[in-house]
């Protein structure tokens, strides 16, 4: 039975411009679909531009030198690139929501949580101001905060950097989107709330059948919580593949890379294998395969020709010359 499609993503380009109106591409050409319902894992280095490709779908480089230069973002059989900024704040919040990855920057210093938190809930519904602070102070107490009646009256400069990420959390859900994108969302957090907040995202998922974009660099967190996985290497997708084959079969060389510099309790080792290098510059991509001067398999071919993503079997996608 085919599932049905929340988000589209097609051809997906986002640069960067210079005041020499020179430019840099973060995100070349990228597509894929996140079904309703469903949590899509989307990993990589820093660097690779997840987080540009989670801003470009929000609509939020506007203040930024960044622009989508081409592509599609289909949600709910609406191109947002086309709508007007009234009509994406309409969806921007209440139908799509975001977890940031830098809390303390995303937050308003000059506002108390509370007014912040329910500016945005009496924006997408219809709950009088009194109402929005009780779920708020709700929203608060489903994420760990004690207190909440407190912490919705102080500043964020007030809150630890654990506390503020959780807040965030709060604030994203507290609309019940349809889709959730949650970049990096338990980046500050300590192991045990981490694992709270990831059940809450499940239950509350599995309860409204929202879909998430989860962005992250945590593959034991892809494994517990996504169906399938996006691998990105600079600016472009390399493999894409439900959860349990990317795990058990991975086929582009960066990818068994990331698994490979994964620690395993009782494996005896001592030292954890990593990729040499690091993610090309920009400013500076190499010829062929973007990943070739950091593959061991690396063949001339691979440094002069660049590999399309090709299926390599049943929902398996991967853009390798030795997959083809």
């Amino acid at each position: 039975m085919s599932q049905e499609v929340l988000l589209s993503v097609k051809e997906l380009r986002t640069e960067f411009f210079s005041s020499k109106k020179s430019s840099v591409t973060a995100v070349d050409k990228i597509s894929f679909d996140i079904n309703r319902g469903e949590i899509l894992g989307l990993v990589g280095e820093s660097g690779c531009g997840k987080s540009v490709t989670s801003l470009s779908i929000m609509q939020l480089l506007k203040d930024t030198p960044g622009k989508v230069t081409n592509g599609e973002v289909i949600f709910e059989g609406r191109n947002l690139l086309k709508l007007s900024d009234k009509e994406i704040r309409e969806i921007r919040g209440g139908k799509m929501s975001m977890i940031f990855q830098e809390p303390m920057s995303s937050l308003n210093p000059a506002m108390r949580i509370d007014k912040q938190m329910i500016e945005g809930i009496r924006l997408h519904s219809d709950m009088t101001k009194d109402q929005a602070r009780e779920h708020a102070a709700n929203m608060l107490k489903k994420v760990g905060i004690p207190d909440p009646s407190r912490v919705l009256k102080n500043y964020p400069h007030q809150l630890s950097g654990g506390m503020s990420q959780r807040v965030m959390i709060a604030m994203a859900m507290s609309c019940d989107p349809t889709l959730l994108i949650a970049d990096e969302p338990t980046t500050a957090l300590d192991v045990t709330i981490q694992a709270q907040i990831l059940d809450l995202m499940k239950k509350i998922q599995e309860e409204d059948n929202s879909s998430i974009l989860l962005i992250t660099h945590d593959l034991g967190v892809v494994a517990e919580m996504c169906s399938r996985v996006i691998v990105m290497y600079a600016g472009k997708i390399v493999e894409e593949a439900p959860v349990e084959i990317l795990f058990k079969n991975p086929s582009h060389p960066y990818t068994q890379g990331l698994i490979a510099s994964v620690p395993k309790l009782g494996s005896g080792v001592k030292v954890l294998p990593s990729i040499p290098g690091s993610v090309p510059d920009l400013s500076a991509m190499p010829e062929g395969c973007r990943f070739a001067p950091r593959c061991k398999y690396a063949t001339d071919k691979c440094r002069t020709e660049e590999p399309e993503l090709v299926q390599i079997g049943e929902n398996h996608k991967c853009r390798c010359w030795l997959k083809q």
